[in-house]
């Protein structure tokens, strides 16, 4: 059975920083190209940042040289750092398989105000 659990989020102001985590279980996130995606109420599911069983990563161009996404396979986890956050990047954030699998976590939200 695959856990995915979010941790992390918070209210920051604009310009703040926050680092997220995703703790896995039931699956080996270095054989595993792995991302973070985020949800907004009215919006589709956006991914914004992932990373090859390699190490290669690729952004969404809205969080381009903001964000940094980073595994630690000794833990099991994958991690996100945002920096200069903006109040558009507010929203709840997962980890999954890219593409993505049904088994998503509850996720972790950010806030960020103006």
């Amino acid at each position: 059975q695959v856990q995915l659990v979010e941790s992390g989020g918070g209210l920051v102001q604009a310009g703040g920083s926050l680092r997220l985590s995703c703790a896995a279980s039931g699956i080996t996130v270095g054989w595993n190209r792995m991302g973070w995606y985020r949800l907004t109420p009215g919006k589709e599911r956006e991914l914004v940042a992932s990373m090859t069983e390699l190490g290669r990563t690729t952004y969404a161009d809205s969080v381009k040289d903001r964000l940094v996404i980073s595994r630690n396979d000794a833990k099991n986890t994958v991690s996100l750092q945002m920096n200069d956050l903006r109040p558009e990047d507010t929203a709840v954030y997962y980890c999954n398989t890219v593409p993505h699998r049904n088994f998503w976590g509850q996720g972790t939200q950010v806030t960020v105000s103006a």
